[in-house]
């Protein structure tokens, strides 16, 4: 019967994962807030951080699957020598590189501390509010970019300014995508093309946080079966359903502003900074 719970709630997670991931709402933020309100947080604590991270790839899964055909062009095309440095694949990957270093420094500094103490529904929900005020207040200074520009146009500066603003998502409940389009955002792009450099800056990141977090616990051969199967379920679950939302939320960026996603962001945040205070959580 434990076995079954724990394999509900880790389809529950899922979900939330898969919906979350690339919405700029904070899926970290999200999952921390569940797992604290239907008791995931039983099993050990390593295992849930782990669990935090690893199920995360089953959407970042989603996006090597939706955007495999870009990702074989800048494989193909991997060499300046062959189709130019401006059109290279090895000037996406490194401006991904770029863009990876300042949260990569921060993250190994401070990753440890935000564990710590910021892991929590309270914390998050003020970052989640905070957040959104951040969104509303650069959008309607920078939402009306005319770059036209794809991933591949990106500059050297835009990256590492992208990059400066995903060290917010150090801090859950900030969103690394929010962080991400928000970067963008300053540096020149449009929203659509933030957003989609945001979901390729992903891979990296979340394949590296995941390692690290696996390797933290002592591997994945350290977990019982019970916690080794509802992984793989939270994995798989996220992974469905970011296929579905990923498509959704570009169609929708090309349409309308994302204020309604800061929007979303104050009305949970008071709904969980109330349920905090009444001692819900």
């Amino acid at each position: 019967m434990e076995g079954i719970l724990l394999i509900f709630k880790s389809v529950i997670l899922g979900i939330v994962e898969g919906v979350t991931e690339f919405l700029p709402v904070s899926s970290t933020g999200h999952l921390v807030i569940f797992q604290n309100l239907i008791g995931f947080g039983g099993t050990s604590t390593s295992y849930v951080d782990m669990y935090t991270y690893v199920i995360q790839l089953g959407a970042i899964l989603a996006v090597i699957i939706l955007y495999w055909k870009r990702i074989k062009d800048t494989l193909v095309n991997f060499s300046p020598k062959k189709v130019g440095y401006e059109k290279s694949g090895f000037k996406f990957w490194f401006m991904i590189f770029i863009a990876c270093i300042p949260g990569g420094i921060l993250g190994v500094l401070f990753d440890d501390l935000a564990e710590k103490y910021l892991f929590a529904p309270i914390p998050v929900a003020i970052t989640l509010f905070v957040g959104a005020i951040l969104m509303i207040l650069a959008e309607n200074k920078f939402r009306n970019n005319t770059s036209k520009g794809k991933e591949l146009n990106v500059t050297i500066k835009q990256a590492f300014i992208i990059g400066v603003f995903q060290c917010l998502a150090i801090i859950p409940g900030m969103s690394r995508s929010a962080s991400t389009i928000i970067g963008g955002w300053i540096s020149g792009l449009s929203t659509v093309a933030a957003a989609e450099f945001s979901f390729f800056l992903a891979i990296p990141v979340m394949v590296g946080m995941s390692i690290l977090k696996i390797i933290k616990i002592g591997g994945l051969f350290t977990l019982t079966s019970q916690e080794t199967v509802a992984l793989a379920v939270g994995f798989v679950v996220s992974f469905i359903v970011a296929l579905i939302v990923i498509d959704k939320f570009i169609a929708y960026l090309k349409k309308r502003p994302m204020r309604i996603f800061a929007v979303y962001r104050i009305i949970f945040a008071i709904v969980v900074l109330i349920a905090g205070f009444s001692g819900i959580f």
